[in-house]
């Protein structure tokens, strides 16, 4: 199939980040686009201020009147329920309906393509490659899985689109949507167990990352994590890996000033020296050495790139500051897997030496929060005190016996509370705070606005 055939797409789950990026991008090339999702968002208030339709039930009548099944592509996420009414129509209807993956696979699939996989990095890494591409003054097309400070977006363009264009993509395992992809430079960042729904065990999914390393083109490039190297073994491509302190590329003369960074990249004979971050966190000297070694794959100049990694603001929601003061930080944050709460509460109490460490944390689906329990016990422990709500069932129906209490009884903080959506700020007042943090993947990012307003009033 084409995608030139169609004049207008409509998207199931159009305020998903991923979907939302692809859904600017065939704005952009002229098509009509309308779409469903479940709740307004400041993401989907933006994507109407560009001029699509969105409404907000499932209810066949607002599918607007110009989407026919001749001239319109049906695009949906697999978060979508399975009882979902306007799905079953358009189904029945026989239109012609496809994954997310699947369309960006056919977008991409003419392009040189740059695709950014592991169960934690993918954001922020393809984000800096973007960033340095965009600087760069390369021709290029970023589809992302977060918004951009630098740009407010998470569709990143420059220069029109032409047979040069590269386009950057995350590789998300979950559904083993990145077997849609045939990259010609791939970064692998890390590959913990997680989407345990999906795959089974952790063995399954392992083995959908060596099929993806497998689908590298001929010719191409791997640059993976020293610590999953193996997971290439046998791949016919050539390889290279990184890390903060191994592999064939890593960071050295680390200096840290209040959490940003300053290092020099080493390996290969190769010096890079002095590179300053713009964004905090260990974890994020990692995902610019990855980004780096892609752009010099690219043609990009050492000083273009140093520039730019200084000049990188992050992506929302990603060690986010809200509130930056010195009797007082609020920090935003995605992690939802025991490994980034860990990486980034480590970070924190690096950066806050001697501060209080205060977490509000919303677990993100039954199955994970079953799957991870003592992890997430563990490195929400870090933390001085914790503020615990209930899980956030995204796609899932409830499992009997699974609640955030199973979390709840192993963490060791002096101070542990139990919280829900409706008495969260209320508890919040009652505690003296230093250094906080929001943190989760489902809708703690709506309580990011009360708390700062809340903050700016008591403190």
């Amino acid at each position: 199939m084409k995608l030139e055939q169609y004049d207008s797409v409509y998207f199931l789950g159009i305020g998903g980040i991923g979907m939302s990026a692809i859904a600017r991008w065939f704005k952009h090339k002229g098509l009509r686009v309308a779409g469903y999702d479940r709740t307004t968002t400041p993401l989907t208030h933006e994507l109407i201020e560009e001029g699509m339709e969105i409404h907000f039930e499932d209810r066949v009548e607002f599918i607007p009147g110009y989407i026919t099944k001749e001239r319109t592509l049906v695009v949906y996420t697999p978060a979508i329920p399975k009882t979902h009414v306007e799905h079953a129509y358009l189904k029945d209807q026989e239109f012609t309906i496809l994954k997310r993956s699947e369309v960006l696979g056919l977008l991409t699939k003419n392009y040189k393509t740059v695709a950014v996989a592991g169960t934690h990095g993918k954001t922020t890494t393809s984000s800096l490659i973007a960033h340095i591409l965009k600087c760069a003054g390369i021709d290029m097309v970023a589809f992302l899985g977060g918004i951009t400070t630098n740009y407010a977006s998470n569709l990143v363009m420059h220069g029109e689109v032409n047979a040069k264009t590269i386009v950057v993509v995350e590789a998300d395992e979950f559904d083993r949507s990145f077997l849609r992809l045939f990259p010609e430079i791939a970064v692998v960042t890390s590959a913990d167990a997680d989407h345990l729904d999906i795959y089974g065990d952790h063995a399954s999914m392992l083995t959908s990352f060596r099929d993806f390393i497998k689908q590298i083109n001929n010719k191409g490039n791997l640059i993976i994590h020293e610590s999953i190297a193996s997971l290439a073994n046998g791949a016919d491509i050539t390889k290279e890996t990184y890390g903060m302190s191994q592999g064939q590329f890593f960071a050295g003369n680390i200096t840290a000033k209040g959490g940003f960074f300053e290092f020099d990249l080493l390996g290969f004979g190769m010096k890079v020296e002095k590179i300053q971050l713009g964004v905090p966190g260990f974890h994020n000297m990692e995902n610019a050495i990855a980004a780096t070694l892609v752009s010099m794959k690219l043609g990009v100049n050492e000083p273009t790139i140093r520039k730019a990694l200084a000049s990188f603001m992050g992506v929302k929601r990603r060690f986010e500051f809200i509130i930056k003061r010195d009797d007082f930080v609020y920090i935003d944050d995605y992690a939802h897997h025991p490994t980034e709460i860990e990486a980034f509460l480590t970070s924190l109490k690096a950066m806050y030496k001697g501060k209080k460490i205060t977490v509000i944390f919303q677990p993100h689906l039954f199955t994970r929060t079953r799957d991870f329990a003592k992890g997430f016990s563990k490195s929400l422990s870090i933390a001085d005190e914790v503020l615990l709500m209930d899980i956030y069932p995204a796609r899932e129906e409830p499992i009997e016996g699974v609640t955030s209490d199973m979390l709840f009884k192993d963490i060791t903080s002096s101070v542990k509370i139990r919280c829900n959506k409706k008495d969260v700020i209320q508890k919040l007042e009652d505690l003296e705070l230093e250094v906080l943090a929001t943190v989760g993947a489902g809708d703690i990012d709506t309580f990011v606005k009360p708390i700062k307003e809340l903050m700016n009033r008591v403190q």
